[in-house]
């Protein structure tokens, strides 16, 4: 398993982390046999898994069932644990709080939070005090999506951009273990992974950042119908997915499943008689 300062190495040696956000047993156990440095448990599976329109509705009791989910399939792999939306925003104590039990009960190596507020900054310094890392996430965050006027690319102005150099330098400053880029230029990302010594993770954000996150429904394309611009595709789960329940219906409805093969069947017959 990949520790903090493995990854701080990676850093320093050029060597690229590879992270993947996944919510669930399954995925997990599918990404730490591929052998993915990373995986997040991230609050977007409000859109992605429980259908809500943004992470907004995302609880803390959703992260901490999903993040022990992803831990019993990825036992020996770096996880990371989103902190949902108003979580850590009402007041330091609640903050230490959650973080605590969410941290906890997922047995997670760190968790994450949106924004590089003051408080977030104090915020940063008293967990990782506690002992619990925190990866910083800047950019396009989310949980604001509503301040920030919807899901767009942040930084492509001066003053932007000068704003999450700063940032970026005062959460690393702070103690966090890493930093998420999200929908930021390509430039800029490059600016500030140059600027911080601690990893940076792009997503949308180009390919001079240190690691590359990406969500599992979207890299197998399952169960997703529109894909932001920064996603590839590695498979067509969706494809291959409507198909084999097709099939199934066809062989019930057509009487060719369950034969044989499927079934049970008595070695002798003469029971029945």
């Amino acid at each position: 398993m990949k520790t903090t300062l493995d990854l701080l190495k990676m850093k320093k040696e050029t060597d690229r982390i590879t992270m993947i956000t996944a919510y669930d047993y399954p995925a997990a156990k599918q990404a730490e046999a591929a052998g993915i440095d990373m995986i997040l448990v991230g609050d977007s599976l409000g859109n992605v898994v429980l259908g809500y329109d943004s992470t907004v509705q995302v609880k803390l009791e959703d992260m901490i069932h999903h993040g022990k989910a992803v831990r019993r399939g990825a036992p020996n792999t770096f996880v990371v644990v989103d902190m949902p939306f108003m979580s850590y925003h009402v007041s330091l104590e609640e903050s230490l709080k959650n973080a605590a039990a969410l941290f906890q009960e997922t047995n997670a190596q760190a968790l994450k939070i949106e924004g590089g507020s003051k408080e977030n900054i104090t915020l940063i310094k008293r967990l990782q005090d506690a002992g619990i890392p925190i990866v910083a996430h800047l950019g396009l965050t989310p949980q604001t999506f509503n301040v920030l006027g919807g899901y767009k690319v942040q930084g492509r102005d001066k003053e932007t951009a000068k704003q999450l150099i700063e940032d970026a330098k005062a959460v690393a400053s702070a103690g966090a273990i890493a930093l998420v880029l999200e929908c930021v230029p390509l430039e800029l990302a490059e600016v500030i992974t140059n600027e911080i010594d601690i990893p940076t993770i792009g997503i949308g954000a180009g390919v001079h950042c240190d690691g590359q996150v990406l969500v599992y429904h979207d890299v197998m394309q399952y169960g997703v119908d529109r894909l932001p611009k920064f996603v590839k595709t590695y498979a067509d789960f969706n494809g291959a997915g409507v198909e084999a329940i097709t099939n199934y219906v066809n062989d019930v409805k057509g009487g060719t499943f369950p034969s044989e093969e499927y079934s049970f069947l008595l070695k002798d017959r003469s029971i029945l008689e």
